[in-house]
């Protein structure tokens, strides 16, 4: 083996100086991982969940008798007013029970004008010439006994005249009666109890014949006929489904464990999977204060101001509601964060742990209240070990967010 000679030496030594320089150097530049700056830039928190569409309330309207039906007037989805006539029934019995009533009303009627126009000043003017008749009886009865007592007459005249004044009285005693009786006693309250009684079989015939017409309670939208002509109803049976028009509102049901994201009055965007090009803003309502234990959920309910008019009732729609908004705020990725809450810094070339505290979070990115600054360089890669010399590269050197610093956010998914 021959031995190198002196210029060969020093080439092997420069090598190897080399190589030892290099190696020095990488020691001394670190590993290289994955890491990412903090930035500052708005961040939304946003709860997706799937809702539908729904009325303030449903009915199902129903017959209170038995009976024939002789009309449906509206098909599925026409839309009716307060009161208007939906279903009819053969009414020709309970016509012709009104128009008995309304004959019996209209002859009690009579009977009572003609008790307080004829019967009752007839017998106030037979009551005053029974008086007239009295009085003078008395009179004469008086000059009777007067002249008696002078001798001018007989006891069979005085006593003619006698008995003439006792029946004028007893004629007054009958006038007086039937007068009470014709202008404010029995017979008046009789002829008052005919019309009453009338009245009530009218009002009674109407009603009869009002619950052969199966109307609306309320303006709205029929959802479905559950009966056609020709068929017999029974009271109790649901003929018509209807929906009462009021506040529209979207029904949602929102895993449990958004709950505490969830407020009154937040704002969401909603989208429906047939216009997709035609989103529309809705806020939270009501959120329900029990939860469905077997969908894991609770019910959340959503107002619009200005609902599109393509919106229908059931009509499935996607709500994305924003439960948080920060203008500007520290994020980070939300895979830069370790258990117990430790971010991993580089801090002067080595990995470093630190403690945060985190405020609102997205799927994909996490607010930073305390413990790191604007700039500083956070690890991502999984495992590093305390004080090991790092440095930003590995396989990215990613920077946080899509433009002017603002954090990437995916929405949070909640399914019924």
């Amino acid at each position: 083996m021959k031995s190198l000679t002196k210029p060969q030496w020093l080439i092997t030594a420069v090598a190897l100086a080399v190589v030892i320089a290099a190696l020095a150097y990488m020691l001394m530049r670190g590993t290289a991982v994955d890491a990412v700056s903090v930035k500052s830039g708005p961040l939304v928190q946003s709860v997706v969940v799937t809702g539908r569409m729904a009325t303030e309330s449903r009915v199902f309207l129903g017959s209170t008798v038995t009976g024939r039906v002789r009309a449906v007037r509206y098909r599925e989805g026409a839309s009716v007013k307060a009161g208007e006539i939906v279903v009819q029934l053969e009414d020709s019995e309970q016509l012709a029970a009104l128009q008995q009533a309304a004959a019996a009303l209209r002859t009690a009627e009579a009977r009572l004008d003609s008790q307080r126009r004829l019967a009752g000043p007839l017998a106030i003017q037979q009551l005053a010439q029974a008086r007239a008749n009295t009085e003078a009886a008395e009179r004469e009865r008086e000059r009777a006994e007067s002249l008696f007592l002078k001798g001018f007459i007989g006891q069979s005249r005085l006593d003619e005249l006698r008995r003439a004044a006792d029946v004028a009285r007893s004629l007054l005693k009958s006038a007086e009666a039937q007068s009470d009786a014709n202008v404010k006693g029995s017979e008046l309250e009789q002829a008052l109890a005919r019309v009453a009684e009338a009245q009530a079989a009218l009002a009674l015939g109407r009603s009869r014949l009002d619950q052969t017409r199966i109307k609306a309670p309320a303006a709205g939208q029929l959802l479905e006929r559950l009966v056609e002509p020709g068929q017999i109803v029974q009271p109790g049976a649901k003929l018509i489904e209807m929906s009462i028009r009021g506040p529209q509102q979207l029904i949602a049901q929102v895993d449990e464990k958004f709950l505490a994201q969830l407020k009154i009055g937040q704002s969401a965007s909603v989208m429906a999977d047939a216009f997709p090009a035609q989103r529309f803003e809705a806020r939270i309502q009501s959120v329900a204060p029990a939860i469905d234990v077997q969908r894991g959920s609770v019910e959340v309910k959503f107002s619009m101001a200005a609902p599109p008019p393509f919106l229908k009732n059931d009509m499935t729609l996607s709500i994305e509601i924003e439960t948080a908004r920060r203008d500007k705020a520290l994020t980070l990725p939300a895979e830069a964060l370790r258990s117990g809450n430790i971010i991993w810094v580089i801090a002067d070339g080595r990995a470093t742990a630190r403690k945060v505290r985190v405020g609102i979070r997205t799927l994909t990115a996490i607010e930073i209240l305390e413990g790191l600054k604007e700039g500083e360089a956070a690890i991502l890669d999984p495992i590093v070990i305390d004080g090991q010399r790092v440095r930003a590269g590995g396989r990215t050197t990613r920077s946080n967010g899509a433009s002017a610093g603002s954090a990437d956010v995916t929405s949070s998914f909640a399914r019924e």
